[in-house]
């Protein structure tokens, strides 16, 4: 009776793959639509599509957002001392290009948030690390960080006057009190999202204490910790221009913020239009060149941002 049913088993023609009975040919097509899941189909995007899908729907949207402009002036809602026409930005823009002052102001911000911003990242990186690994630290600093997180930035700028005096020492300190709690809470976050095989993984291949940090944690914790990197970017150029606009001093040299205090003392609204577009710009830019090719390469990575 057993030699019966081992014939019958023997014999069936559909088994399960990788049982008893089954085919070869079924082995290979499994292998293929494995390897066939594995692989990704990627290929170079033409220029067109780019200028198609990436450059023309916000040219389209700044475009309209100027007729609406323009429109809003004509139909005379407000004084023109109020609104003033794009055009009369423009000359404006055009009036410092020409004095050569245009690309001085916006380098002099952009050089200090930058500045103050990788402080905060080599600050930030090892005290999320620190919250993160050592529960001790967390329940002492953790709820810290959150509260200096929801503090607006602009807070400190008087302390911070009055302590360092109107130098860029003092725009530094502003700048690392309103990004260093979001880019160590952003790293904190991705941390406690890695999962724990990962960690049990590690230790068994020896990669524990700064060597499971580097290998381990932080490749495994890259979407959040880039999350408080992006975030990170924004507190430090607001808090900039808070700074900016609140201890503006001919000492610190004119930047955007300076620009924009100038222009509403002296009631020149195209200035502060001006102002407003430039501040808008460089953080539009800094997303377009640093954080967004940074996503797309964590995902693609990670196998999540597949071209076909």
């Amino acid at each position: 009776m057993a030699s019966t049913d081992t014939t019958s088993d023997r014999r069936r023609p559909d088994g399960p793959a990788g049982a008893p009975g089954a085919k070869p040919d079924d082995l290979a097509g499994l292998e293929a639509g494995l390897d066939a899941l594995d692989a990704v189909q990627v290929r170079r995007t033409p220029v067109g599509e780019v200028l198609r899908n990436k450059v023309l729907p916000p040219v389209v949207a700044v475009a309209l957002v100027l007729i609406v402009w323009e429109l809003l002036v004509r139909a005379q809602v407000t004084e023109v001392y109020k609104l003033p026409p794009p055009s009369a930005v423009w000359d404006s823009a055009r009036e410092m290009w020409l004095r050569g002052t245009l690309l001085e102001v916006i380098w002099t911000s952009v050089s200090r948030g930058l500045f103050g911003f990788l402080l905060a990242v080599a600050i930030g990186t090892p005290l999320g690390l620190l919250v993160a690994r050592v529960k001790l630290v967390r329940a002492a600093i953790g709820p810290i960080l959150a509260g200096l997180q929801s503090l607006p930035s602009v807070a400190w700028v008087a302390p911070a006057v009055i302590w360092l005096g109107l130098n860029d020492q003092m725009m530094y300190a502003v700048i690392l009190l309103g990004a260093v709690p979001s880019i160590a809470n952003g790293l904190v976050s991705g941390v406690d999202q890695v999962p724990p095989l990962f960690l049990r993984a590690g230790r068994t291949l020896g990669a524990t204490g700064i060597r499971g940090t580097v290998h381990i944690v932080l490749p495994a914790a890259l979407p959040g910790y880039l999350a408080g990197l992006k975030q990170g970017w924004a507190f430090s150029w607001r808090s900039l221009m808070a700074a900016e606009i609140i201890a503006s001093s001919p000492e610190l040299g004119l930047g955007l913020g300076q620009l924009l205090e100038n222009g509403r003392s002296n009631f020149d609204m195209p200035g502060v239009f001006l102002s407003i577009l430039l501040i808008l710009f460089v953080g539009i830019a800094i997303d377009l060149l640093i954080f967004s090719p940074l996503e797309r390469w964590v995902l693609r990575s990670r196998g999540l941002l597949v071209k076909n």
